[in-house]
């Protein structure tokens, strides 16, 4: 039986009003993906302590053409062992946040195997990928290029939309830019989804 909550939730979600989406952030450790979510919760830099479990967070965002969308923000730890908890996060995703260390090259190859591993997930397929490219202002930072070179965003396959943001979350640069084309992949993932189930 149950209360009729997500029969609900899947009527609105049909509804163009409905401006509320499910993230989840995820990257190696130190990548910043929690000094990301709070730039974009307090609109200032907060100095972080690596994350253990994950934060929740819900954060409005004033996006272009005067739209305002919750984005429900779930921050996971990227250290190795927390890794396989990932999926958990993933699974009724609308998007997902992945945030590389524009700076650590030598991480890269390991960042590349574990986006790759999430995106190949059957749970995740076709879920909208922003890739942040994060510390953008560091004097060593990988151009956007290189990263994408570096991370084979190339070959994520045609099912999984995504979009490369470089960014700097320590001063909020590109953050919003990015969750805008991230917003936009979701919406036209929705709208797809929509017309396939009335075929």
């Amino acid at each position: 039986m149950g209360n009729g909550i997500s029969d609900q939730s899947a009527m609105f979600s049909n509804l163009p009003f409905f401006k509320s989406v499910h993230i989840a952030m995820l990257g190696l450790d130190s990548a910043g993906k929690t000094t990301v979510l709070y730039r974009l919760q307090f609109n200032e830099f907060v100095n972080t302590v690596p994350t253990k479990g994950f934060n929740a967070e819900k954060v409005k965002v004033a996006l272009g053409g005067s739209r305002t969308v919750t984005f429900h923000f779930w921050d996971v730890g990227g250290q190795e062992k927390l890794r396989p908890l990932w999926k958990s996060y993933t699974r009724c995703t609308d998007g997902i946040v992945f945030v590389v260390d524009s700076v650590d090259a030598e991480r890269m190859e390991e960042a590349k195997t574990e986006l790759h591993k999430i995106t190949r997930s059957s749970e995740t397929h076709g879920v909208p990928v922003l890739i942040v490219a994060n510390k953008q202002d560091l004097r060593h930072s990988l151009s956007t290029a290189e990263i994408e070179k570096m991370l084979a965003l190339g070959e994520l396959g045609a099912s999984t939309p995504w979009h490369l943001q470089p960014t700097c979350a320590i001063i909020g640069d590109g953050l919003k830019e990015g969750l805008e084309r991230l917003h936009d992949m979701i919406l036209k993932r929705r709208k797809m989804l929509r017309q396939q189930k009335k075929k």
